[in-house]
């Protein structure tokens, strides 16, 4: 007779006790996530990314880009995506003031791909992110997921993103892995 796995469940206050160890601690729905510090890889595409997006929304009252952010919603959820943007709290300067989440990126290597993927995406779409990427490092592509039934829709070649006031950025998805080191 199979018997049913008992996990522990943890809060943001209990996470916040952790040690500063170098991996990151998440939490989904109180479950504890584990993850070691990024490689080189995975920090190129991700600042990469995240300067494309900052600089596109420069001129943009009130919008910031996160690299990495924080989506936190007490008791039990704490994920740290590799790029957050969104709308900076009209009070407060905590990432619990954070309600407007427009964006969430994780940059998904070998060890990180199937968290990713299968828990946090959905994760960030529950909790009222709008719209999540996951960048695949050895697939070099983005998989663009939203609410609603369509998930990780492909973006190989060119990506287009529409900003909440309604410009449009068009990211060369294969620019964004030239050069990149890889032993993937």
């Amino acid at each position: 007779m199979a018997m049913p796995v008992m996990l522990r469940r943890y809060t943001v206050d209990e996470l916040d006790d952790f040690p500063d160890d170098g991996n990151r601690y998440e939490l989904l729905d109180g479950v504890l996530f584990v993850s070691p510090s990024p490689g080189l890889p995975h920090q190129i595409v991700a600042t990469s990314l995240a300067a494309i997006l900052r600089t596109f929304l420069q001129s943009e009252p009130r919008v910031f880009v996160a690299a990495p952010g924080v989506v936190q919603v007490r008791p039990g959820v704490r994920m740290e995506p590799d790029i957050l943007m969104g709308t900076l709290p009209s009070t407060g300067t905590g990432w619990d003031n954070v309600s407007e989440r427009w964006l969430a990126v994780e940059v998904s290597g070998v060890g990180s791909r199937i968290v990713d993927r299968d828990y946090k995406r959905d994760g960030y779409l529950e909790v009222g992110v709008k719209e999540v990427w996951l960048v695949d490092l050895k697939a070099e592509r983005i998989y663009v997921s939203r609410p609603g039934p369509a998930k990780d829709i492909p973006h190989d070649v060119d990506l287009t993103w529409r900003s909440p006031g309604g410009r449009e950025l068009q990211i060369d998805v294969a620019a964004l892995f030239r050069g990149v080191p890889t032993d993937r």
